[in-house]
Parts: C-alpha cells; sequence; structure tokens
C-alpha cells in the first residue's frame, strides 16, 4: 500500500469534504502534456536524480486543471505534482536532473473536495469541479485557488474500480 497524502476533515456539505491540509513537498512539472509530464516524475523518483536515490511513489498524483471559470480561479498550464512521501523535508529531497521537474513546498491549506469513482476524463473531471464549485459558492465559500484532480490509482487499475477526487482551495475561518 503506497502513502498517501495525510490530511483532516474539517467538515462536510453534502457530497463535498472540506479538509485541512499540512504542507506537502511536491515534485512537479508544467507545461508538458500528462504522458510527459509522468514520464519526468516518475524518472525522477525513480532514481533520476543528483543522489540516485529512488523515492517511494505515494498517492494522489495532482493534475491542476485548465478551467475558466466565474469565480477567479483561471489557470493557463496544466501542472502534474507527485507528492513526496513525508519523511522528506524539502532539503531532503535530491535534485533532479531533469530541469522540468521542480520540487517545492505546498503551504497548509484548506481544500474542498468531491469524490468520484471511474475514469478522469476530460467530462467527469469537469461535471465534478462545477458540481463543488457550483456547491461551495451556494454555501458561500469563497474559492481562493485552482481547481485541481488527484488521482489514487494506477492507470493498470480498471476504471470502474478508480478512485478520482476534484479539490480546490477554499477560504476558511
Amino acid at each position: 500500500m503506497v502513502e498517501t497524502a495525510p490530511f483532516e476533515e474539517s467538515g462536510r456539505i453534502g457530497e463535498v469534504e472540506l479538509r485541512k491540509y499540512p504542507a506537502l513537498r511536491v515534485a512537479s512539472v508544467r507545461g508538458f502534456p500528462e504522458d510527459e509530464a509522468f514520464g519526468f516524475l516518475f524518472r525522477y523518483i525513480s532514481g533520476r536524480n543528483r543522489t540516485k536515490k529512488k523515492i517511494a511513489m505515494t498517492a494522489p498524483v495532482i493534475t491542476s486543471e485548465t478551467i475558466a471559470m466565474t469565480a477567479p480561479v483561471i489557470s493557463d498550464e496544466t501542472t502534474m505534482s507527485f507528492v513526496m512521501p513525508s519523511a522528506y523535508f524539502l532539503d531532503d529531497l535530491p535534485e533532479p536532473l531533469d530541469t522540468e521537474v521542480q520540487i517545492s513546498e505546498i503551504p497548509p491549506r484548506d481544500v474542498a473536495v468531491i469524490r468520484f469513482r471511474g475514469n478522469a476524463d476530460e467530462a467527469s473531471v469537469s461535471g465534478m469541479t462545477r458540481r463543488l464549485v457550483e456547491t461551495l459558492r451556494e454555501n458561500g465559500i469563497p474559492v481562493t485557488g485552482t481547481p485541481f484532480l488527484m488521482r489514487y490509482n494506477p492507470p493498470f487499475i480498471p476504471g470502474i474500480f478508480r478512485r478520482n477526487e476534484v479539490g480546490v482551495e477554499i477560504q476558511r475561518e
């Protein structure tokens, strides 16, 4: 079983879960098609780094979405990120050999999430994103980030068994 990004559930509005995430260290690739971005990141954790150190795969794989919405959450390019295992601090992570791979830390944040099963195709993700943002708007919860997709399963898992989530950073009191 792979390590998953830790969080604390802080509330629920129907099918939307409100979560508090701690700071997360991530390896990210921006501006490439998903297959290429995944390849860069997988090679990085497989030892294509300055120390040739292998890093355990974690879940979820996070992909920002390029979706123009009525709230001010417009993204102009796709980013794919692998969450690094919690045992690593930012300074502990080996330097990537590929300049396309960037190491950073996402600060602690509040996130609203809606879960769905199946393939994370464009229509499914778009529909779930709309449901998430509409629920937040109807309940007066400000959206402060760009929607993102979280996938928890490897591609060889049949679609019906896949766990996916669409999330967005929110402002909580």
